[in-house]
């Protein structure tokens, strides 16, 4: 056990620390969202993520996603394992460079407890969704984190028991309504916390076992 999971006893029971290195979380994406998920999850305690995407880290992405300027032209799931490794060097991280399809949506975290959709286009949104909607997996997707000033709508809605949306529902990506840190990092954290409230229950501290 290294240093930093040692200290990470100052929050969490040992039973609920557990809990969260069992776990396996999917993560559809690892742009702004899914790059912020997978650090706050990792700064939280989880230990196994695997995290699909295709791309690679370019200078526009560095507004808002887990990224830095060194960086710029790796792939990005290469470049998020490694800052993950910054945070917890023991974390177990599986990354997949490749698009999800049709193909392969419902392969690719058919070995996770749960899958986050962190993905930029609707249709591929929708993939996910529709794909792990009635597994029994835990869920969690978002719509709506566009633009500045309206915070405070960004929500976490609970559409089915394993199924949770966050967001404020409406503020799509466009030309005068930008992806910008401030709604993608609380929409993330949103994301991670609700993954971690599944696994933990509600409202939860340090507890006594």
């Amino acid at each position: 056990m290294n240093r930093f999971v040692k200290a990470l006893g100052n929050f969490w029971s040992p039973a609920q620390l557990a809990r969260l290195q069992q776990i396996k979380i999917g993560i559809a994406g690892a742009g702004g969202l899914g790059s912020n998920v997978a650090q706050f999850l990792a700064r939280s305690g989880c230990r196994h993520l695997k995290i699909v995407d295709f791309d690679r880290v370019s200078y526009s992405n560095l507004n808002r996603q887990f990224f830095f300027y060194r960086q710029v032209g790796e792939a990005k799931v290469t470049a998020l394992q490694n800052n993950l490794r910054q945070i917890n060097p023991d974390i177990k991280t599986e990354v997949l460079q490749l698009a999800v399809s049709q193909d392969n949506v419902k392969t690719l975290f058919a070995d996770c407890h749960a899958v986050v959709e962190a993905l930029d286009q609707p249709a591929f949104k929708k993939l996910v969704v529709e794909a792990y909607l009635d597994t029994g997996k835990l869920l969690v997707a978002a719509s709506g984190l566009a633009g500045w000033g309206n915070t405070d709508g960004i929500r976490v809605h609970r559409i089915k028991d394993n199924f949770f949306l966050v967001g404020d529902l409406v503020s799509e990506v466009q030309p005068h309504r930008p992806a910008l840190a401030p709604g993608v990092v609380i929409t993330a954290a949103k994301q991670a916390d609700v993954v971690i409230s599944y696994f933990l229950g509600e409202g939860g501290g340090k507890q006594d076992d």
